[in-house]
């Protein structure tokens, strides 16, 4: 079974999660205590998490949690952060500058360097020279391991044969999966394209930004904006799904969101778990307690077939 991680994307977001600092900062330190005392090492965060004003809150955040902990539980922690490339970071140094100031936030803390999202869909040329950096990054020695986010099977081989000319083996693959996630059939090649490679697979919103905990029979809207106008679409048709959800976890007395989890582990993926409260951060821990069974999983299965509803794409996988 594969391991449960800690992803920090609404630290710093305020139109998609309605962060504000003065109310969650504090909050944030207590969630990622009890996370780190649960077991869960790997945490996800990066360069482009936070908007605006809070422009690599995220990674600050963690920097500064991370100074203030034990040097024991410092070693056991692996921190994965992305580097976007932004149409201004262009050739071979181009996340250069990035990747310093990654690293000052996060306090020399940084275990693995992910390539945000792919440009193959749009320059292609640019995400050859952006690797090829990210390579001679780790050819200094200044991270361990390299990871690559919303790239898809053909391209994933691409990236691997070209580092692999330099010795370098990618770590791991992040893509949008879940019970909603809109490319099942793709997920499927990845997934074998990822064993087959000996890549990791870690699934971003694992839980379809909350959707998947909504009991079958309410309709709760969050307040940031982005994700109620996406609840008010997505709400009234996974019903079918959230039922699913609900029944395995009124059998077992877990939570919709612990079921969900595990459906993606029983997939072969790592779900990253956007924790702002102890709470989601105790839920997460207590995931990684049990996995599904072959029926249950197999009962997800059917029924995300038949509720065929999904959340949107991103625009930049690559094929």
């Amino acid at each position: 079974m594969t391991e449960i991680c800690f992803g920090t994307w609404a630290w710093g977001n305020k139109l998609v999660w309605d962060y504000d600092s003065q109310r969650d900062d504090y909050q944030l330190e207590k969630t990622f205590l009890q996370a780190i005392n649960g077991g869960l090492t790997l945490i996800d965060t990066a360069d482009s998490y936070g908007i605006g004003n809070h422009t690599g809150r995220s990674e600050k955040l963690l920097g500064n949690f991370i100074e203030n902990i034990q040097s024991d539980k410092k070693k056991k922690l692996r921190i994965a952060t992305k580097l976007a490339p932004f149409p201004w970071r262009v050739g071979r140094n181009g996340f250069k500058k990035a990747f310093e100031a990654s690293n000052n936030r996060l306090k020399g803390n940084i275990h693995r360097i992910q390539l945000h999202w792919s440009t193959a869909k749009y320059a292609p040329w640019q995400e050859a020279q952006l690797i090829d950096g990210l390579a001679d990054i780790y050819k200094a020695n200044c991270i361990p391991e390299i990871g690559i986010s919303n790239t898809g099977p053909k391209r994933l081989r691409w990236m691997q044969a070209r580092l692999k000319d330099r010795g370098i083996q990618i770590k791991s693959l992040q893509i949008q999966m879940s019970l909603l996630s809109p490319e099942p059939k793709k997920e499927i090649i990845i997934k074998e394209t990822c064993k087959e490679l000996n890549i990791d697979l870690l699934a971003y919103s694992p839980l379809a930004l909350g959707i998947l905990t909504i009991p079958p029979n309410k309709y709760s809207y969050p307040s940031g904006i982005l994700r109620k106008k996406l609840f008010e679409r997505l709400l009234p048709k996974t019903t079918l799904i959230r039922e699913a959800l609900f029944n395995i976890g009124r059998d077992r007395k877990v939570s919709q969101a612990q079921v969900a989890l595990n459906w993606c582990r029983a997939n072969g993926a790592s779900p990253i778990v956007g924790m702002r409260t102890v709470f989601q951060a105790k839920e997460a821990i207590l995931a990684s307690k049990w996995k599904l069974s072959k029926n249950e999983k197999e009962y997800l299965d059917k029924t995300r077939h038949e509720n065929n509803t999904y959340m949107p794409g991103n625009p930049f996988m690559s094929e």
